[in-house]
């Protein structure tokens, strides 16, 4: 049973959320303010957050990013009624892992929430560290480093790195990473795969990891990506 944090303003919209939450077996806490939801994250750790972007005090993108410094390891699924690509991009850099947009299905959103709080490991995952080059991805320990520098990574980019890393050189579908890192069901737009790929890209692009052998991901259009030495 997840603790879901509901962060909507809108009295029908949090109600019907509270309400299918609860139907559904987990532990929602509803709140109607960006500052109401940042309180609640000092009195509750929480495995995911449904947040509109939209509230009446505080910027979503705001309350989002310092969700995220404060509760790094749970998912953050924002709901918006911004439909411009750039405004979806702000708001998964600021540290969201999804998005929905207004007015979504309940049943669309139940599975978002059950993909994200499922995670289950793909058919590649394995006890062992892998290592390309100076990169060191452990699995167990969910630590990447590149010599003695680690790899501040969230949830869903240590996920798609290590699956990455557990097929090195070899080319990897869209649908397959959706498949392994999300959910075999998932449905609804990839736009946070680029998103989170983007985000690794800058993490092995840290000119603090100096002349370290990282590994680059290669982009294979029409296709996938492939994690290349």
């Amino acid at each position: 049973m997840a603790a879901v944090l509901v962060v909507e303003d809108d009295e029908k919209i949090g109600r019907l959320l509270e309400t299918s939450l609860r139907a559904n077996g987990h532990r929602p806490t509803w709140q109607r303010t960006g500052y109401g939801a940042l309180q609640a994250t000092k009195e509750t750790t929480f495995d995911l957050v449904l947040l509109d972007l939209q509230l009446p005090d505080i910027d979503g993108v705001d309350v989002c990013r310092t969700l995220r410094d404060r509760q790094p390891e749970c998912v953050i699924v924002m709901l918006t009624a911004r439909r411009d690509e750039m405004d979806v991009v702000v708001g998964l850099e600021s540290g969201a892992d999804d998005y929905l947009f207004k007015p979504f299905r309940m049943t669309e959103l139940l599975a978002r929430v059950r993909a994200h709080l499922r995670r289950a490991p793909s058919p590649e995952t394995r006890a062992e560290p892998f290592t390309i080059g100076d990169l060191l991805v452990d699995p167990i320990s969910r630590r990447a480093r590149v010599g003695a520098c680690e790899l501040e990574l969230r949830p869903k980019e240590f996920d798609l790195l290590a699956r990455l890393a557990a097929a090195p050189g070899i080319a990897v579908s869209r649908e397959q990473l959706m498949s392994d890192v999300w959910d075999e069901n998932w449905f609804g737009s990839t736009k946070t795969l680029d998103v989170h790929i983007a985000a690794l890209r800058q993490r092995l692009a840290n000119p603090d990891l100096g002349d370290a052998r990282v590994p680059q991901i290669t982009t294979l259009r029409g296709h996938g990506y492939r994690l290349d030495e």
